[in-house]
């Protein structure tokens, strides 16, 4: 006996006529995706978000030099009261002189260089230093995949981190952002123009930033890596900062939101906490430096700095996923 659907005219011409449609219709051709382009494309970017004085070889040349004073409104001044100089005669007798009046000398913080955000002219410190992190983390697992782009990405890491050097060149002092984010951002130009304000945020003892210091303690400590057989001398000044930095991080705890409010907020406000930024920085410096001293941190405080968050994304302001790769990794 037939099968059922014979009994329905008409049903299986069309079923028929539909197959060999298709088998009559072109190839689809398939996508091919030129990751090697998109690689280029995206390390392109960074170039074209430069700050300071720009190098020969910068291959975005519609882009110029901006922001050259960036810092000098976070001049130090230091008072010298009454100081004495000592000087030599012609007849090769010491003589010292003393000044009648109080001398002040201003040292100017150099924050030149870095990145800018994004469509603006900020240089937000907290997502400046994750995005070298991850760039750096990027050239330790996937850098032999980059072919001649591997080039281009270390210099990226290295635009930063000279950046996140002077940023962090005062023991004690973190200097977390350059601009003021709401002048800049009623104004859209270019960066070579700008005349908005460039205000100098920092976080130091009273006004903690464990966020922000931690996540740039992971930077330096990750590019650590990057530089350990291309540059050792720069990749000992990385590390050795990272652990400073670090250091200074965990004894003085708190979000940097919280000490800086509105300059940083709604902006890159820290609505996660500082807790995983702690651990994330420990995790570097124990790959960098293969301490087993901060893995012993990461254990001994993976309750008060809530190791066992809840896992649902990673960003800037959230390590945690990040945290349990790069754990898992050393572990096995």
């Amino acid at each position: 006996m037939a099968p059922k659907w014979f009994s329905f005219p008409g049903i299986f011409p069309a079923l028929l006529a539909s197959s060999l449609a298709l088998l009559l219709l072109p190839t689809p051709i398939i996508a091919v995706h030129d990751y090697h382009d998109a690689l280029h494309k995206s390390i392109l970017f960074f170039e074209g978000q430069r700050s300071g004085k720009l190098p020969p070889d910068q291959r975005v040349k519609w882009r110029r030099d901006s922001a050259l004073r960036d810092g000098s409104t976070a001049g130090v001044s230091t008072l010298l009261p009454h100081p004495t100089f000592s000087f030599f005669t012609t007849l090769g007798s010491p003589v010292k002189s003393f000044m009648p009046f109080d001398v002040y000398f201003v040292f100017q913080v150099d924050l030149t260089g870095g990145y800018y955000d994004a469509g603006d002219n900020i240089k937000f410190g907290f997502p400046m230093a994750f995005t070298t992190t991850l760039l750096a983390w990027s050239i330790i697992d996937f850098g032999r995949n980059m072919g001649p782009e591997l080039k281009n990405a270390v210099k990226a890491v290295k635009w930063s981190t000279d950046y996140l050097l002077k940023a962090t060149a005062k023991p004690g002092v973190v200097y977390v952002q350059v601009g003021d984010a709401y002048s800049d951002h009623s104004c859209w130009e270019r960066p070579e123009d700008m005349d908005t304000l460039r205000t100098v945020y920092k976080i130091d003892n009273a006004h903690p930033g464990s966020d922000v210091a931690g996540e740039t303690a992971a930077a330096l400590a990750a590019a650590s890596i990057v530089f350990r057989s291309r540059d050792p001398a720069y990749s000992r000044l990385l590390l050795n900062r990272a652990v400073r930095v670090f250091n200074f991080a965990d004894k003085h705890r708190g979000a940097y939101s919280s000490s800086l409010k509105a300059a940083v907020c709604p902006f890159y406000c820290d609505v996660n906490g500082y807790q995983d930024e702690l651990l994330w920085a420990a995790a570097w410096l124990h790959k960098a430096s293969r301490k087993r001293t901060y893995r012993e941190y990461i254990v001994k405080n993976e309750v008060v700095l809530r190791a066992g968050d809840t896992i649902n994304e990673f960003g800037w302001d959230n390590k945690h996923a990040g945290i349990n790769v790069l754990i898992s990794k050393v572990k096995l």
